[in-house]
């Protein structure tokens, strides 16, 4: 599918609305350690998990945007008005047993965020996003019948909490519960 920027013109609410999200964006650019906790539902274990996240900020037409709006088949590469690349590694808490490692390219155009990978799936993927305040950061994103719900709230300059709940076939299967530290 193609969007036409024609059909992408931003009204002074969501003019607003991103200049507040480009402002999140930046703020929690930089290097985090996270402690999250995993619930699968109904009476799982938790699982425990630490990792390290850098998030690198990215003005409008970085090579990194302009990539994303291809994948996503955008009119115009030049269309993603800021965004970031977020890079993790990932390792069990109490064991030291090594999850995940990854990396994935966000680009924001009205009120989606476009993805290069999904949480579960590394095709592209978009999300509808708003912010309930300054401070938090509140998406929702569908693909495969599942429904990944997270908010993402800045606590003063130095912390940031995170609560994400996955749901498949309107129930939900997994809560994930974050406290994350500014390293730098």
């Amino acid at each position: 599918m193609v969007i036409s920027q024609a059909n992408l013109t931003p009204t002074p609410l969501q003019i607003t609305q991103e200049q507040e999200t480009e402002r999140f964006f930046r703020e929690t650019a930089g290097r985090w350690s996270s402690q999250r906790r995993y619930y699968t539902l109904p009476d799982g274990d938790p699982q425990e998990i630490s990792s390290i996240i850098q998030i690198e900020y990215l003005p409008q037409g970085s090579e990194e945007l302009r990539h994303l709006a291809r994948l996503h088949q955008l009119e115009d590469e030049r269309m993603l008005l800021f965004g970031s690349v977020v890079s993790w590694h990932s390792q069990e808490s109490i064991t030291g047993k090594k999850q995940s490692k990854g990396e994935t390219v966000i680009g924001v155009l009205g009120k989606l965020l476009y993805r290069d990978r999904g949480f579960a799936t590394p095709k592209p993927v978009t999300a509808e996003y708003y912010l309930s305040n300054p401070q938090t950061l509140c998406l929702r994103t569908e693909y495969n019948r599942s429904v990944f719900e997270e908010e993402i709230k800045l606590v003063g300059q130095h912390y940031r909490t995170r609560q994400t709940i996955i749901s498949r076939a309107g129930e939900e299967q997994m809560i994930g519960q974050y406290l994350e530290k500014r390293m730098d």
